[in-house]
């Protein structure tokens, strides 16, 4: 039986900007879903879950069907993104299963990347890194119907243990950057608010096109030839530009450009702070970055600003942010290690205290940076 593990990731800095052909940071961690399954032969596809109810079964060799919106479209969505590059004749039987609660961590990516990789190996085809990274996307995008960038699947198919990724989501031009020698150790620290999301039903894809109406505006204000609205991002508008036409445009949309701007300027400096072993900060430009979100992007429940105030007053914390959109979920913090058990107990007394509710709900991990998807021998 063939094993797949795809990882989870991590965004530290860059958030909310891919889908903007901004710039992005993140890390492959030690934790993930791992698919295990045979080739068959005549095309058939059987998964099963450990994570939910139901079994999935199609073929390969047919046409794909309208999404049945059961944890099995993602299964459907890779099948639908291959196929319309590539002949499918087999199929495989297999079994999927996630290692930590679904929310924040691109669980989805995760899944799509596995189902990519599998569904390739059983009809020997052969697709580089940055092949997956688009496939997955063009599935969670056009079958899924998330309008997302490629971040998530980024960091889940290139990362690399204890090195930096940052990818321009323009160019496609990424760097793996190695931890400094003098870099402090860290743990990714996780806290789940107990709550979990599902971003197509969110104020996500809201979110994409108020960047893009914001975009419109100063095209339109500047005289500049307007795109299509799918071919319409922040990043190809000058930050200068922006600014001379800002106080025209509702405040709604210049709040998202803000952030679109600002959080380039952190992604930058961030990767000077890394490359330098700079943890503390790298970790106080993350927390900054998290300050946008609330404040300029306008994400986070009421659960995970509550997390993030708590990480803010904790002791050895880095730094930290909303993990995934921040509509529910999790947050994310880089945590000395020495400190990890002082850190779970004041994150969980803090929060508890406002959300008792999330007693039986509330999880912390701590986890290691971690290579990306891959076979496991």
């Amino acid at each position: 039986m063939k094993h797949i593990f795809s990882p989870y990731r991590v965004c530290p800095l860059g958030a909310h900007v891919d889908h903007q052909h901004g710039l992005v940071t993140g890390f492959a961690f030690n934790k993930g879903v791992d698919l295990y399954y045979e080739v068959t032969e005549d095309g058939s596809v059987h998964l099963e879950s450990r994570d939910y109810d139901g079994i999935i079964d199609f073929s390969m060799r047919v046409p794909t069907l309208i999404r049945q919106k059961n944890w099995g479209d993602y299964a459907r969505g890779a099948k639908y993104a291959l196929q319309k590059r590539f002949k499918l004749a087999h199929g495989i039987q297999g079994i999927i299963q996630g290692s930590l609660p679904v929310g924040g961590l691109s669980s989805s990516a995760a899944v799509l990347i596995a189902y990519v990789m599998a569904f390739a190996d059983a009809n020997n085809i052969q697709l580089a890194t940055m092949e997956i990274v688009k496939i997955a996307s063009e599935a969670e995008r056009e079958y899924i119907g998330l309008n997302n960038g490629i971040l998530d699947q980024s960091c889940i198919a290139l990362g690399q243990k204890d090195h930096l990724l940052m990818l321009d989501c323009d160019t496609d031009e990424y760097r793996l950057i190695a931890k400094p020698a003098k870099m402090p150790d860290f743990k990714l620290g996780i806290f789940f608010s107990g709550l979990t999301r599902n971003l197509v039903n969110s104020d996500y894809n809201l979110r994409v096109s108020e960047c893009k109406v914001a975009a419109w505006n100063v095209m339109a204000y500047e005289g500049l030839e307007l795109k299509s609205f799918d071919k319409t991002f922040l990043r190809d508008i000058h930050r200068t530009t922006f600014n001379k036409f800002r106080d025209r445009m509702p405040a709604r949309f210049v709040r998202r450009a803000e952030h679109f701007y600002s959080e380039y300027k952190r992604v930058r400096d961030g990767v000077t702070a890394w490359e330098t072993g700079n943890l503390k900060w790298f970790g106080e430009l993350s927390f900054q970055s998290c300050e946008s979100s609330i404040r300029n992007y306008e994400c986070g429940s009421p659960e995970l600003i509550a997390i993030y105030q708590a990480m803010r007053e904790t002791p050895g914390i880095y730094g930290g942010r909303f993990s995934g959109a921040g509509f529910k979920g999790a947050c994310i913090a880089l945590c000395d290690p020495e400190q990890t058990s002082a850190i779970e107990q004041s994150i969980r007394s803090k929060y508890l205290a406002q959300f008792p509710q999330y007693e039986d709900t509330f999880q912390v991990y701590f986890c290691d940076t971690d290579d990306g998807a891959r076979f496991i021998s």
